[in-house]
């Protein structure tokens, strides 16, 4: 339930609450007082009728002494009170305590003559008056007078009662309001934020904090997916510093070794032995191929780094299919014929891409260059692009279709394969790695970035690579395209 629901719902039982057991109290009040009224009754009409017989002597209602009415006296005893009085409102005799003060007052005739031959009922007592009558003749009028003590102590002891079970009964709810509370909010975030902490201070936190489907449990969830963000981030950037520092050692060993023959080459031209033409030219040569393997070098680091910023984004443009494909997959048979190597070209594109032009010109560069370095003279290297909508050429390795089949959904794809020694398998999954070679390729003058760059491209345009060997075929790789525009 949400919080606020739940907040809602609490507020209506705690409102209601007391209203309902008010609404008990009163009903159960109301039929016990109902059963002890008419049990009260009854006993009270008993009681005074046991008087009648004495209070109907037409003696008592005449002027007299008051020991006359010792008889009256002893009967009007504790919560009984007797009063007589003459047909015309004078008083002869009454039980109270201050009755002689009052003895022989006249009382309003019409207040004396209402509800006769009745029994009353007071909040405090029960009266009932009652006429006599002397050969016909009305010869005065008795008032008795009951006090309701039992009542008078049974409605204290059940205020007290009510009072003390509404006080009870109002804390029970108010406890259980904290309680669950503390349960349903004060809790969990109290876990919430020791576990904050904890994260905040690098502790290791468990995941095992149980939440409701509520605000708070949404808010558990948001600070557990918020760690899994900052942790993932953490090993990304932990990942990265260990990149570029092996980035640099590999570096590193890679320019110190040019630099080294560059030195040595150079000392010989101007400084050693004396050197015949075809020396100077030779040397020439050596210098000249290290020089541009470390401007080679010095460039892919340069893009890789690029690559790598998330603030240099790649300036994506729509180009047409056929007219980009055709111009990427021709340039690539004479290094081929040097080499002696069959060169297959095959195209089958859609109409329109984003891209950046430049980029994937240089991926498809790289990838070639491996593909010619690793590819003996003899020997074939297939090279097409196909859409989604085409199908997989027929000289694409049995091995490798039916992964490329799943590989290529939705996308065109750009493949590359040869016939060349395949990579072990161990290496294919840390290829794409920096400076991540086969053996004998940073001899041959590569300087390992390329795939790692090829995959940085394919990657920012929202694509993937993909790479397969196998001992007796050859390599494939395939770099995967979105089809027309973003």
């Amino acid at each position: 339930m949400k919080l606020k629901n739940w907040l809602a719902l609490s507020y209506l039982v705690v409102l209601l609450l007391p209203l309902a057991a008010v609404y008990v109290l009163y009903i159960s009040i109301s039929r016990f007082d109902s059963s002890q009224d008419i049990k009260e009754s009854l006993e009270a009409r008993q009681q005074m009728e046991e008087l009648e017989t004495i209070l109907q002597d037409e003696r008592l209602y005449h002027i007299q002494p008051q020991e006359n009415y010792r008889e009256i006296a002893k009967a009007a005893t504790g919560s009984l009170r007797i009063t007589l009085y003459r047909p015309d409102g004078i008083t002869l005799y009454s039980s109270w305590d201050d009755a002689y003060a009052g003895r022989f007052l006249q009382v309003d005739t019409s207040q004396l003559y209402s509800g006769l031959n009745d029994l009353t009922k007071n909040p405090r007592t029960y009266a009932l008056k009652q006429t006599v009558f002397h050969d016909r003749e009305l010869a005065g009028i008795y008032e008795v007078t009951l006090s309701r003590d039992v009542w008078i102590e049974g409605v204290n002891n059940r205020t007290i009662l009510v009072g003390g079970t509404l006080i009870l009964f109002s804390a029970l709810i108010y406890g259980t309001v904290i309680w669950l509370l503390h349960r349903k909010l004060n809790r969990p975030l109290g876990q919430l934020r020791e576990k904050m902490t904890a994260f905040a201070k690098g502790e290791p936190i468990s995941e095992n904090m149980k939440h409701s489907q509520d605000e708070i449990g949404d808010l558990i969830a948001h600070f557990y997916r918020m760690k899994s963000q900052i942790e993932k981030t953490r090993q990304e950037l932990l990942k990265q510093q260990q990149e570029k520092q092996y980035i640099v050692a590999a570096l590193s060993h890679d320019l110190k070794t040019p630099l080294t023959v560059i030195q040595a080459y150079s000392e010989s031209l101007w400084g050693g032995r004396p050197l015949s033409v075809q020396e100077r030219q030779e040397y020439a040569g050596i210098l000249f191929n290290k020089l541009a393997y470390m401007k080679q070098l010095l460039h892919d680091l340069s893009l890789f780094t690029a690559l790598q910023s998330d603030v240099k984004e790649s300036e994506q443009v729509e180009v047409d299919g056929d007219e980009f494909f055709d111009m990427l997959l021709n340039g690539y048979e004479e290094p081929c014929s040097q080499k002696e190597i069959q060169l297959h070209v095959e195209a089958c594109v859609a109409d329109t891409y984003y891209l950046n032009p430049g980029q994937i010109m240089r991926v498809v560069d790289n990838l070639m260059a491996n593909s010619i370095r690793h590819t003996p003279p003899g020997k074939s290297l297939w090279l097409a692009t196909v859409s989604s909508d085409c199908r997989i050429p027929q000289w694409v390795f049995q091995p490798f279709r039916r992964e490329l089949d799943t590989f290529r959904t939705g996308g065109t794809l750009l493949l590359i394969q040869n016939q060349g020694k395949a990579i072990p398998k161990d290496l294919q999954e840390r290829i794409f790695l920096p400076f991540v070679q086969v053996e004998n390729a940073r001899a041959s003058g590569s300087s390992g970035l390329g795939l790692s760059i090829a995959k940085k491209v394919m990657e920012q345009h929202g694509g993937k690579i993909g790479l397969w060997s196998e001992q007796g075929f050859g390599t494939l790789i395939a770099c995967w395209l979105r089809e027309g525009e973003i």
